[in-house]
């Protein structure tokens, strides 16, 4: 009866043990769950906080020439493009439609071959490739913009020009490839492409993890219904991916949009709306533009500046909830 009474009161005690052990686990488990929590919280909140000072900086400093005398700012705006404008609100379109005619033909040239990229090494590329092709991609999105600057400027102009006179002597008729094509080609083609060669680097390396994680049960279905490799990537990897392409292409977009150093170093500069990609001093960007006229610019001319730049970070942030927008539909 003792040895019994002894062994029951262990259990129960070895019972009771385990039991605080578990409540003492829940317990840091509940307040880990807690600070992770907060701590998400917290860094979504400071992220507005960052976005809302940028926007007020912005809205305030850019007032004087938005808000301000438009005489004063008129005489600004002539003395940055030499008479041609004299109003802020003749001087702005212009740069915006640079921006977003070297921007989308950037994107327009980088998509496709970052597709087909992605799907090379996720899909095609023999295993013992997949790693050096990884790093190269990934060694290619760490490349700083003037270093793709130096290269546009001092290899790609001189060395392009014989293709672009090659596409205005053929391809005049289209008005996109109007010639004659100009030499040097400082041109909006050239910038585009320029470019698409740095933004493909991250399009191609956010496809490629996309299309890796499809769910392996997913090709296998597709395969056993007799599916060929090219139909299963068709009607299983690209559905499955639809969201991060589309990520990955805003993201690419934006950093296009915003660029600076390398249109500023290969663009010939000019203020008209104008299709014509190999024709020199058509179009300038905004960013490439402050750029410019920084150095020189006065107090006023630096309000003007800024609210040129609250203009981009206007548009950057529109592409960004529409990108949010078609990512919602496409994972819907």
């Amino acid at each position: 009866m003792t040895e019994t009474a002894t062994a029951t009161t262990a259990a129960t005690a070895a019972t009771a043990t385990a039991s605080a052990a578990d409540d003492g686990t829940a317990h840091r488990g509940r307040t880990a769950d807690r600070v992770f929590a907060a701590l998400a919280y917290g860094s979504g909140l400071l992220i507005l906080a960052v976005l809302a000072a940028v926007a007020v900086f912005l809205l305030l400093r850019a007032w004087p020439a938005i808000g301000g005398p438009r005489g004063a700012v008129d005489a600004v705006v002539s003395s940055f493009t030499g008479g041609r404008l004299t109003s802020f609100w003749q001087y702005v379109p212009p740069l915006l439609f640079g921006s977003v005619l070297v921007a989308a033909l950037a994107l327009g040239i980088a998509f496709f071959v970052a597709l087909g990229i992605a799907v090379f090494i996720s899909q095609y590329a023999p295993r013992r490739f997949v790693g050096a092709l990884n790093t190269i991609i990934d060694l290619l999105a760490a490349i700083p913009s003037v270093v793709y600057g130096l290269w546009g400027g001092l290899v790609l102009v001189p060395a392009i020009y014989p293709f672009w006179d090659w596409v205005a002597e053929h391809l005049g008729w289209i008005p996109l490839f109007a010639g004659p094509a100009a030499n040097p080609s400082r041109t909006v083609g050239t910038v585009a492409l320029v470019l698409a060669v740095m933004i493909l680097p991250i399009i191609t390396s956010m496809t490629r993890d996309v299309f890796l994680q499809t769910p392996k049960l997913h090709e296998e279905a597709a395969l056993a219904l007799g599916a060929t490799q090219w139909e299963t990537i068709r009607l299983a990897v690209l559905p499955f991916g639809r969201s991060g392409i589309i990520s990955a292409s805003m993201l690419g977009l934006g950093r296009a949009l915003g660029e600076t150093m390398a249109v500023l170093m290969i663009l010939s500069p000019g203020l008209k709306y104008s299709f014509h990609l190999l024709q020199a001093s058509q179009s300038q960007t905004i960013a490439a533009n402050i750029a410019a006229q920084y150095p020189e610019a006065n107090g006023l001319g630096v309000c003007v500046l800024i609210a040129t730049g609250l203009v981009l970070f206007a548009i950057t942030f529109a592409v960004n909830y529409m990108a949010r927008r078609l990512t919602g539909k496409a994972v819907s």
